[in-house]
């Protein structure tokens, strides 16, 4: 089988994690610590606060915020429902904003005009709390356009950096443009801790309030424990973390192995009715998946392609999720077809293709080879 993706695990990380577990430290110690300074490092961030997955960093970069009942939190159409369901988890309502039919992110025309109807009423801008635009498949949203338009009202980012890690825009990283980024270690992403996640930010209030609420509300400073918050056991173990600063050490070999696979792909691709990944020229693209778009006449055939290419040997998938036409989502907003009609289409015609390290060229020439002779069928 063609697997979809299969993690980059060397007998480094599993030395790292035995020693973690033999030495009965396993939670909240030196190897997490460890683990933060490298990410902050690689970054290029002072802070980095590691959490049980990514998830838990969105919710808690919202807690931060200030985020509760009856605000507003302006995201992506077009992503993993966590993205949308940690809003509610707040109480909040998410305001939903479509996306670019070329990367497949957030379309900061189409966020400004939201973010203006919003503000242009003093009942809704007072609960306007936060935007959350999401780095879609490895590619970075147009962050300085969003910038743009979150300072025209003060209006804090949070990156939703979960496929982003060393993905760049204008030569800058994920998780620095906004006032936080959360990245995501589970195993379909470039490095992993099995489960795991992590919060970038610059500003110190921000990262102490976050360590605090990921450890039941204990102050990170105090020189004895003491709780000054409600908090959750949101904290990563200290043998996920040793993995962790195993696998970020060879995160350069491995962004640009998917890159020179993905490279391939587009050659492949060339001239062909199956689209590949557009670029921009600002984008530094990590491909944590390569996300193909089919033609819109094979689209209604994308499960039935999906299937065959299985029974072939070759495991590929969708895209992601249009969120405001997923059952809650729909049923609580009243959304229908036709509000989103950008994510709605992309939806409907997104193929993922296997993505990884060890993946061959002979690999990818039979997934190009069996996927165009179903598309001409």
């Amino acid at each position: 089988m063609i697997r979809l993706t299969i993690p980059s695990i060397e007998d480094d990380d599993l030395q790292a994690t035995h020693e973690a577990l033999a030495s009965g430290f396993l939670v909240q110690g030196a190897r997490v610590a460890e683990f933060e300074s490298s990410i902050a490092d690689y970054i290029g961030v002072k802070h980095a606060i590691v959490v049980s997955n990514c998830t838990a960093a969105l919710h808690l970069s919202l807690l931060a915020l200030d985020v509760r009942a009856g605000d507003l939190v302006l995201v992506t159409t077009y992503s993993w429902p966590a993205t949308a369901n940690v809003i509610e988890l707040c109480g909040a309502l998410p305001v939903f904003v479509d996306i670019q039919p070329d990367t497949f992110n957030i379309d900061p025309e189409a966020l400004a005009t939201t973010l203006n109807s919003l503000m242009a009423v003093t009942e809704t801008a007072q609960h306007v709390k936060a935007i959350l635009p999401v780095h879609t498949f490895g590619q970075m949203a147009d962050m300085a356009a969003i910038i743009k338009v979150a300072e025209q009202f003060d209006i804090p980012v949070i990156e939703d950096s979960a496929c982003a890690l060393g993905a760049k825009w204008e030569g800058r990283n994920a998780g620095t443009w906004g006032k936080m980024g959360c990245f995501s270690f589970h195993p379909r992403k470039a490095i992993t801790t099995g489960e795991g996640g992590a919060i970038t930010t610059n500003d110190d209030q921000l990262a102490r309030k976050l360590r605090a609420l990921r450890n039941h509300g204990q102050d990170p400073e105090a020189a004895f424990p003491d709780f000054i918050m409600p908090g959750f056991n949101y904290r990563m173990t200290e043998f996920q973390a040793a993995f962790g600063s195993s696998q970020l050490k060879k995160l350069d070999r491995i962004i640009t192995a998917r890159r020179r696979l993905a490279h391939q792909y587009n050659n492949l691709l060339e001239n062909d009715p199956v689209l590949a990944p557009f670029v921009p020229s600002q984008s530094f693209h990590v491909y944590q998946s390569y996300v193909t778009l089919l033609p819109e006449e094979a689209a209604p055939h994308r499960a039935e392609i999906i299937r065959r290419l299985k029974e072939l040997g070759i495991e590929t998938n969708i895209g992601t999720w249009h969120m405001p036409l997923t059952t809650y989502f729909r049923t609580r907003y009243g959304h229908s077809t036709g509000d989103f009609p950008i994510s709605e289409d992309i939806f409907s015609r997104t193929l993922t293709l296997p993505l990884y390290e060890a993946l061959t060229s002979e690999d990818q020439n039979k997934v190009v080879d069996y996927l165009q002779e179903m598309i001409r069928k």
